[in-house]
């Protein structure tokens, strides 16, 4: 006895304490940093692999799995015993009593649990690979973003400068009473509204920074040097919408769901078997006070009179309905948004064609104002007018590049474009999967 209950303690499981962290994980630069600066598509694996959302949720895989663990732990028998010592009477011997009993009803729902454990651990793979292909998109529109501002900085600045300068020019002028408020104005409006414009990219910068630090696991103030923009090919607005009709089967979110349904269908039937009476079999042996022994089967039979399980059975199929809902909910807003993010896309190339065809335009009116007004041929206003036109299309082309951009990059991550693919992770859909049950 003591050797069995020895082999019964070593199976067992130990504790150990595990703490939690004093600290944030945040670094203030990337271990093995690269020589060269980022491209878009580097961040975005970087930041798969560091995201400390991404680790945490990592976590909840070894949860789905040792729920599946226990789920595939069949019941327990059950042993009984009794030692009667002789206290007075007829008797010579001490009586005893020994049963083996087996939870029956625990093996009808066994099949059902293990099948819908399985299901919940395809639905946390797929949760996890759908998070994975959002915190890569997310990274690579920051990192496109940041380095795209970049470039309309330039402009931005140059705009600064010049308008600056003939703000300070008729600011002198105006203390020396040699012009009028009027003249004076135009350079005054047109330099405040360029420093408030290159203060709202900066601004804008500064959080977006911040946004792709956090993902990678930084400090707010670690500087990321980032590649610049280089050509990107333009997206087939004709081949994307034609992946509309796969996207059930190549949605990571998507997957997860019909998973998720399949495992509520699973408690369902589990609910619906557990509906039968508890029953409990087994056998046992006894032994009276005078040496007689008797053996045979045992048989303990719940009746059924006032809980049928009906309350479980409701509750699993409105769950199950609500999944249901939920799924085509979140199927009809997966098309619609692609769909709707296409006919942006195809708007924005069309606005910036014809923005592109206004700027040489706008950009010689603004040479031929440099030079009219250096020959005082043109007055104040109409020059800071031409100027800043010029910088506006100049600055609006590079919004609507960075739009289309943003667009594009959000479609191929909404579709998968690039991405792992669910067939990484080796699920098998379970919507093909009914008929086998």
């Amino acid at each position: 006895m003591p050797l069995a209950l020895a082999a019964l303690a070593g199976g067992c499981a130990h504790y150990q304490p595990a703490t939690l962290a004093e600290r944030p994980a945040l670094v203030a630069a990337l271990p093995d940093m690269p020589a060269h600066p980022l491209s878009a598509a580097e961040v975005a694996t970087l930041a798969v692999a560091r995201d400390p959302d991404l680790v945490a949720a990592r976590a909840k895989g070894g949860v789905a799995e040792a729920q599946l663990v226990q789920a595939g732990v069949l019941p327990n028998p059950s042993l009984t015993g009794a030692f009667l010592p002789l206290i007075s009477g007829a008797g010579t011997v001490p009586a005893w009593n020994l049963g083996l009993a087996q939870d029956i009803k625990a093996l009808l729902v066994y099949r059902p649990k293990r099948r819908g454990a399985r299901d919940s651990v395809a639905q946390v793979r797929a949760d996890l690979l759908w998070q994975e292909w959002q915190v890569a998109g997310e990274a690579r529109q920051l990192a496109t973003d940041i380095a795209s501002r970049e470039q309309t900085r330039l402009l931005l600045q140059e705009a600064v400068t010049i308008l600056e300068h003939r703000y300070r020019v008729t600011q002198r002028a105006l203390a020396a009473g040699d012009v009028t408020l009027v003249t004076a104005a135009p350079s005054a409006v047109g330099y405040q509204q360029a420093r408030t414009n290159l203060q709202t990219l900066d601004q804008q910068q500064l959080q977006d920074r911040h946004k792709l630090n956090a993902l990678l696991g930084l400090t707010p103030d670690a500087v990321l040097p980032l590649a610049p923009v280089g050509a990107v090919a333009p997206l087939d607005i004709a081949a994307a919408r034609a992946t509309l009709d796969t996207l059930p089967a190549r949605r990571p979110d998507l997957l997860a769901l019909r998973f998720g349904y399949a495992a509520q269908d699973e408690a369902l039937r589990a609910a619906i078997l557990a509906q039968f009476p508890d029953l409990i079999l087994g056998g046992s042996t006894s032994s009276d006070n005078s040496r007689v022994v008797n053996a045979g089967p045992t048989l303990q039979l719940g009746l059924p009179l006032f809980d049928r399980n009906q309350g479980n059975v409701a509750i699993a199929r409105a769950t199950r309905e609500q999944l249901r809902a939920e799924y085509a909910a979140r199927l009809s807003a997966t098309v619609g948004q692609v769909g709707a993010l296409l006919s942006e896309l195809a708007q924005l190339r069309d606005q910036l064609a014809a923005v592109e065809r206004d700027l040489p335009a706008a950009r010689a009116a603004a040479v031929r104002a440099s030079t009219a007004f250096g020959n005082a041929a043109l007055d104040e206003r109409a020059y800071v007018d031409l100027v800043t036109n010029r910088f506006t299309k100049e600055q609006e082309v590079q919004t609507l590049k960075l739009a289309l951009l943003d667009r594009q990059i959000a479609i191929e991550a909404l579709i998968g474009a690039g991405l792992p693919g669910v067939d990484t992770l080796g699920l098998t859909d379970p919507g093909t999967r009914g008929a086998a049950r």
